[in-house]
């Protein structure tokens, strides 16, 4: 053999994914209800791969990378990040993947009373109800640099609202101006410097955004705000025309599928298609909700877990409930809302369910949709995010 082909030969099997070995991992990260703590547990194994104490206890999120986990602790006064231990570089024809332990971030970011976190291209907006402030950081600044420096803005009062980053503008709540106390009544749009572009986009008893695809969705009373641009941002609003007397304070985004998937009472949800003959489709359960999530592995389902214990599964193309399993023991809706329920997370090919009673994460098969597993979690394990994928290890 030519010494130039062998040399050639050799460098295609190096740089090859046919010379890599395929595998797939994924964690959960679980939030305590009453401890401040969140516990890292490999989906495969079922082991602990570490504890990490936090302020208080938190709602816990990701981002589209799913490098971090970010544990907003609302009465901590603080948002802190956890190094997943897993990353994927997509190169397009295939995706590598590196493990390692996961890890607590030191840079935290503080403020009074931390409520929302919204993620959008890289960009974080979190929102302090205690002082009615926003700040935006880069995801990857905090993450791999520990740099949290942000920009601040101030939406002019204390209140229960939300901001959302949009390329080189930034979308935050308008107070209720005769009682910050209420929901928030619009949205502004800011430029770089904090000046409000255009008018105040009316939203009554504002509560709730999702994206899906290039649309971020916010809940009003009398419909949803539709935001749209690849520059600034183009907002519309629609009514919640066709149905009863109502409203979704909760939406969520469906990945695959553009569409979104919202509360509307306490027995219902709504699937939401921007620029569908029928945008909004009713689905009537047969008892109240306590949980439900998109599937970003298969488009077409999402996952409700209803008071009597039981997983439904919801075909969005059909809009009909197509399966349905009992993984606990009934958990009423009656009493506070935030009392200990269950949570949901899709990881992969399950679905895991926190059962904070029992002290366990039960494991759906998202296929024969039975309970395959069940992970034992000191404490009372509530919220729940699942990370991870596949990818090449050369």
């Amino acid at each position: 053999m030519p010494k130039l082909l062998a040399i050639l030969l050799l460098s295609s099997a190096l740089i090859s994914p046919a010379f890599a070995e395929e595998i797939t991992a994924w964690r959960l990260f679980v939030g305590d209800h009453t401890d401040p703590k969140v516990t890292a547990l490999d989906l495969e194994t079922g082991d602990a791969l570490g504890s990490f104490p936090l302020a208080s206890p938190a709602a816990l999120y990701t981002t589209h990378s799913g490098e971090a986990v970010f544990a907003v602790q609302g009465a901590g006064n603080q948002i802190s990040a956890i190094g997943t231990g897993i990353a994927i570089d997509d190169h397009g024809d295939h995706g590598d993947i590196k493990i390692s332990a996961p890890a607590a971030i030191e840079a935290v970011v503080s403020g009074e009373r931390p409520v929302h976190f919204v993620e959008h291209n890289g960009k974080i907006a979190l929102f302090f109800d205690g002082t009615g402030k926003t700040s935006t950081v880069g995801e990857h600044a905090w993450i791999d640099a520990g740099d949290v420096s942000a920009v601040e803005f101030d939406s002019g009062a204390p209140h229960h609202g939300v901001a959302a980053p949009w390329g080189d503008y930034t979308l935050i709540s308008v107070p209720n101006p005769e009682d910050p106390t209420k929901l928030p009544i619009g949205i502004n749009v800011l430029d770089k410097a904090g000046a409000v572009v255009g008018d105040t986009h009316g939203c009554a008893d504002l509560h709730g955004e999702a994206s899906s695809g290039d649309i971020l969705a916010i809940a009003c009373a009398e419909g949803l705000l539709l935001v749209t641009g690849s520059g600034e941002p183009k907002i519309e609003k629609i009514g919640y025309e066709g149905l009863p007397t109502g409203k979704a304070t909760t939406l969520i985004g469906g990945q695959g599928l553009q569409y979104f998937l919202g509360n509307y009472g306490a027995d219902k949800v709504v699937i939401i298609e921007p620029g569908a003959d029928a945008v909004y489709r009713l689905v009537e359960l047969p008892t109240r909700r306590v949980h439900f999530v998109t599937d970003p592995v298969r488009p077409r389902f999402a996952y409700i877990f209803t008071e009597d214990g039981q997983l439904r599964q919801l075909d969005v193309v059909s809009g009909e409930l197509t399966n349905a399993v009992k993984v606990t023991e009934p958990y009423s809706m009656d009493g506070e809302w935030s009392l200990p329920r269950p949570r949901l997370a899709v990881a992969g090919d399950v679905i895991a369910v926190t059962d904070p009673n029992a002290g366990t994460v039960h494991l759906v098969d998202a296929a024969t949709f039975k309970v395959t597993r069940d992970l034992p979690v000191e404490g009372l394990p509530y919220t729940v995010v699942a990370v991870g994928g596949s990818g090449s290890v050369h």
